[in-house]
């Protein structure tokens, strides 16, 4: 029997707690992470105090939690946390087996096609940036991608009348760091909001339009067979209220993405 997560009716433990939680069980806990939230304490952001792992322990009583995957910083959506060492072991051995189906959604710059593979290998990153300028592995990455929706506003933004945009579902079957914001900017087709690998024009204007800077990229599901019980499960985060505005811009309704 297939388990499908829907947001909770009823808000987190504590109101100051970011996170939403979708689903739990006695192996584990599915939430919604926000935009702007780090997972865990990086050595690329030491000042920071706030993390989305010490909320998921304010969520399960203040137990500790064990991620067996990551969100960049920036994007918001579903994240998985296991309740035990062991579930989280296996969790994460069926992470590295590909045996974890990932889709996320994104807005990004121009009309893709209709669909299509992104085959692209990617070089690793420095962990330490003592280490930035060291020569690093390329890595296998692949990426599937399904074009949703597509939309032209009459506003110039790069010296053309009009500006284009696609609405993307992505569907990475391997996992390196900024695997889907790299592959898009691979393909001219950057996600909007991205300050690392987007296009400043487009992120300004979408910046002053809706009053914040956002990136549109949202891990919205998660496929798996549970690692206790054996049964298929479907964990789904539908896209918070601030990326829904933005994505105001469509005129044609967007079934699977609003609800």
């Amino acid at each position: 029997m297939t388990a499908n997560a829907v947001p909770a009716e009823t808000t987190p433990d504590s109101p100051a707690n970011p996170l939403t939680e979708l689903y739990r069980d006695k192996w584990l806990l599915a939430v919604h992470k926000p935009a702007g939230l780090l997972v865990h304490r990086s050595p690329i952001d030491k000042h920071e105090t706030e993390f989305a792992l010490q909320y998921a322990r304010a969520l399960n009583g203040g137990a500790h939690v064990y991620p067996v995957h990551r969100l960049d910083r920036p994007t918001s959506g579903l994240l998985v946390f296991a309740r035990d060492a062991e579930t989280a072991s296996r969790l994460g051995q069926a992470m590295m087996a590909n045996a974890v189906k990932k889709t996320y959604v994104a807005m990004v710059r121009g009309w893709m096609p209709e669909e299509g593979v992104i085959n692209h290998a990617l070089k690793e990153h420095a962990v330490d940036r003592r280490l930035k300028h060291e020569p690093m592995p390329l890595r296998e990455a692949l990426t599937r991608y399904e074009r949703l929706a597509i939309t032209e506003i009459p506003v110039e933004i790069e010296g053309y009348p009009s500006s284009r945009y696609s609405l993307v579902a992505l569907y990475p079957e391997t996992g390196r760091k900024h695997q889907l914001r790299r592959h898009m900017q691979h393909i001219s087709h950057p996600i909007i909001g991205d300050t690392n690998y987007g296009r400043t024009r487009h992120n300004q204007y979408f910046a002053e339009r809706f009053g914040h800077s956002r990136l549109m990229l949202a891990a919205t599901d998660l496929c798996f067979t549970h690692p206790v019980t054996g049964e298929p499960l479907h964990l789904r985060a539908a896209p918070d209220a601030e990326f829904l505005r933005v994505l105001s811009i469509f005129d044609e309704p967007l079934p699977g993405v609003m609800a």
